[in-house]
């Protein structure tokens, strides 16, 4: 359990790392969360100080969450402290729960008031290194919704929803007899859900038509 219990802990300081807040306070001195959207994410960031800095705290939020499934998680060794009734070898379980606990952290980070952003990029570093075809077919919607719309978050919640939705093609239509199958479907639905429940205030926007749109210019 104390081991579990340190993975758990460790990925969720990683995926508490407040990488925007470092990037906008280091170099322009302010507090991205008070400007723009008032989110700590690196569509905010984007927005608000260029594409260049944005894009650099999205790969910095994705890698959080590779790190807490690729590096942390391989702390684990021997069995779990509870039995493992899901469909999963107890590694990749691991892997899970330390991803799982990346994105809260950076939903909910310690760092900075429990401010952070909506886990998007987080979620995506540690769901490609566990569904990497899906995930792929998620990026791929992710740049055409917002190619088309030049609304992140909306491009966000499509992305989103159309992960549990491929998967559900692939085994049922394609007949890809996707592993743990059973398991996965409801796992990534429920980081669908919660990206969805984290984006709730876009979704308002979005309905009202007072949701901005992406702009690659820095503002002045």
């Amino acid at each position: 359990m104390f081991l579990l219990a340190t993975i758990i802990i460790l990925s969720y300081l990683v995926g508490s790392i407040p990488t925007s807040l470092i990037i906008s306070k280091y170099f322009h001195g302010i507090d991205i969360r008070e400007h723009g959207s008032g989110n700590a994410g690196g569509t905010n960031v984007m927005r608000v100080l260029g594409w260049k800095k944005g894009l650099l705290v999205i790969i910095l939020d994705a890698l959080k969450g590779a790190v807490a499934v690729v590096i942390i998680a391989r702390l684990h060794y021997g069995g779990l402290p509870f039995q493992n009734v899901s469909p999963f070898d107890d590694f990749t379980l691991v892997q899970i729960i330390a991803g799982v606990a990346a994105v809260i952290g950076h939903i909910w980070t310690v760092f900075a008031g429990f401010r952070g952003g909506k886990g998007i990029a987080t979620a995506l570093g540690m769901l490609i290194m566990i569904i990497t075809v899906d995930m792929l077919v998620a990026v791929g919607i992710f740049i055409l919704v917002v190619s088309i719309s030049r609304y992140v978050s909306l491009g966000s919640i499509v992305a989103a929803l159309s992960v549990p939705l491929t998967l559900i093609f692939r085994e049922n239509i394609l007949h890809d007899h996707i592993q743990s199958y059973g398991t996965l479907l409801p796992f990534v639905a429920g980081v669908a859900l919660l990206v969805v429940f984290t984006h709730r205030k876009n979704v308002v926007r979005l309905l009202n038509g007072t949701e901005n749109k992406l702009s690659f210019k820095k503002k002045k």
